[in-house]
Parts: C-alpha cells; structure tokens; sequence
C-alpha cells in the first residue's frame, strides 16, 4: 500500500498564491508526497490563468513548478527560499485541460538543496525545472 500524506507546510506559507487554503484568489494546488520523496498536484488548467488564447501562462507555470520544489522540501521540514531557477518551456500547456506538477530533490548539501522539476499534460513533459533552494533564515520554526 502506497504510503502518501499531504505536506504539513509551513505556518507563514498558508497565503501562498500557488497552494496556501487561505488564499482565496490562489490556485489551491494540494501537493501529495511520493513513496520516492517527491511530490505531486494535480491541476486543472482553466481560462483563467491563461496567457495566449488556449495556452496556460508560463509565469502561472513556473509559479506552479516553484510551488511543487517549495512542497517537497517542506516534506522533509525545510523552509527555503529560491535562490536560483532555470526553465525549459518545451511544449505549450493546453488550457482547458487536466495538468500535473511534480518535484523531487536532486541533491542536499544544507542550507542549499538542488531541486528539479516538471509540468505534465496527456504524459508529455510540457515544462521542466531546476532550482537551488536556500533553507530561509527569516523564518522561525
């Protein structure tokens, strides 16, 4: 039986635009931590949050991808900041359509963790990541 939970977060992230509930605008992403330590969210990519007729956003995509490397550090009780992104838009992400969003951490050397990530749509990688993430001294557990 797969062992998934839902990321505890972090009590000032609960505002998020990308997965905070008490974010009334935001997109409410619920991302689900993966027997492998990665996690995922699925999505619905709906008119509202898109860029070009048919297409979503690529900034909405990478809010979405910053969002899922965010949750799966905090999987593993980090709060970090993102100190550096780097995307491939490989394909346009359809609206109108169901998505999925998924990270895992590449590589731990605390306080900076190398994160990647994905955006999916019908199986296909439409948008990829990699990010190095700096653990967030402003933050008090």
């Amino acid at each position: 039986m797969e062992n998934k939970k839902k990321p505890s977060g972090h009590r000032s992230h609960a505002g998020c635009v990308a997965c905070g509930p008490d974010n009334p605008v935001g997109l409410k992403l619920k991302f689900i931590a993966q027997p492998d330590g990665s996690v995922r969210a699925a999505v619905f990519c709906r008119k509202e949050i898109s860029g070009y007729d048919g297409f979503l956003h690529g900034g909405i995509a990478a809010l979405m991808i910053d969002s899922a490397m965010t949750n799966c550090l905090f999987t593993r009780g980090i709060a970090a900041l993102t100190a550096e992104f780097n995307l491939k838009y490989k394909a346009p992400v359809l609206i109108g359509r169901a998505a999925e969003v998924t990270a895992r951490l590449e590589k731990d050397m605390s306080p900076l963790y190398v994160m990647k990530a994905e955006l999916l749509q019908d199986g296909q990688v439409k948008v990829q990541a990699e990010a190095k993430f700096l653990k967030n001294i402003f933050l008090k557990d």
